[in-house]
This record gives structure tokens, C-alpha cells and sequence, in this order.
């Protein structure tokens, strides 16, 4: 599921006009993985115990986040997308993410955290479900098309803001890009 997860770094994720290359990512493990939504089976992680390819979206803290489910060593492995470049509809996304403010978010920042690349990509619950690989669907997540790579090195390190299972180095993103967001431990975070 770590490599799944690794394998995203670069690709190309489309999102109602908009399209990122994918910087920083982190892998969630499902029933083994208490850090993950899907560590208790409910109707609202149901998604990720079904085919990999599909979106799970949900929300948090006022703002949409968006996962790959993938096939991992168990059932329910989803790879949350935490950062992209905006690589077409740069313009769509500044409308997004530059409705509400007083001054403009800077280019490399307008899909930096899971929260902002959903508002860049215009992604909502109505998405949850959604077929990455159905190219007639308004989300989609090309695996064939990469950009060129940027010329930094991949990192791994521990996941931002989780209770549990907080020191799995299951992040992974290109250390140094502009669009990675900041790591940031949550203050009850356990090992």
C-alpha cells in the first residue's frame, strides 16, 4: 500500500476543469490502521472496502478531503491527496480558492493541503464514489500521464495531524516542492 501510495507522486488528477500533478500524498491501511477511517467498518467508509479506483470524499473542519482507494495487504486501503501543482485551469482554481479572500493565494499554494487541493479541483461529496479511471466522469486520476518530475527527492515521514499510529512514515511527497504542506503532529498524537 506504501508503494500504491508513492506510485501517485507525479501523476495527473483531474477535478471539474481543473488539473494538479499530485506532490504529496499519505497512505492509510484500513482495519490495520487505527489512524484510518476505515479502521471500524461504517456506511461512511463502506467506499473503501469496495473496488480500488474509486474516490472517497468526505468532510472535516468545514473543508472536503479526497482519497484513492487502492488495494492494499488487507481491505480498505485508501491513499489520502494532501498536495498537487496546479498544471491546467490555473485561473479556475484561483476562482476557487480566491473568492472569499482579501489577497490573492499564490500559485504554488492553491492545492497545498488536502482541503485546498479539493476547493482547486472543485471536489464535494457529490464526488464520493466517483471512478477515477471512467475518463466521461468529472474526476479522474490519470496514471499514464506524468508531468516531468521535479528533480527532488521523494520523502517519507509521518502523517500530519493524526491521533493514532502517528510515527508511521506513511507520507510521502517531494521534499522541498513549494506545494507540500507543512507537517504538523496533533498534540495528543500516540506512536
Amino acid at each position: 500500500m506504501a508503494e500504491q501510495a508513492r506510485g501517485l507522486l507525479g501523476v495527473h488528477l483531474t477535478g471539474h476543469g481543473v488539473t494538479i500533478q499530485l506532490t504529496e500524498v499519505e497512505a492509510y491501511a484500513g482495519p490495520d490502521d487505527p489512524a484510518s477511517h476505515a479502521y471500524t467498518r461504517t456506511a461512511r467508509s463502506e467506499i473503501m472496502y469496495g473496488p480500488p479506483g474509486r474516490l472517497y470524499v468526505y468532510r472535516i473542519h468545514g473543508h472536503h478531503c479526497a482519497n484513492v482507494v487502492v488495494r492494499g495487504s488487507g481491505p480498505a486501503a485508501a491513499v489520502l491527496l494532501r498536495a498537487g501543482e496546479v498544471v491546467d485551469g490555473v485561473e479556475l482554481a484561483r476562482a476557487r480558492r480566491g473568492a472569499a479572500r482579501s489577497t490573492p493565494v499564490p500559485d504554488d499554494r492553491l492545492a497545498s493541503g488536502p482541503g485546498n487541493l479539493c476547493r482547486a479541483l472543485g471536489i464535494t461529496m457529490a464526488d464520493l464514489g466517483t471512478d477515477l479511471t471512467d475518463p466521461a466522469t468529472p474526476v479522474t486520476l490519470d496514471t499514464c500521464r506524468r508531468g516531468p518530475l521535479p528533480e527532488l527527492p521523494v520523502t517519507a515521514g509521518p502523517r500530519v495531524g493524526v491521533r493514532r499510529a502517528a510515527d508511521l512514515s506513511w507520507r510521502f511527497f517531494f521534499d522541498g516542492h513549494p506545494t507540500v504542506s507543512g507537517y504538523r503532529r496533533h498534540p495528543r498524537a500516540g506512536g
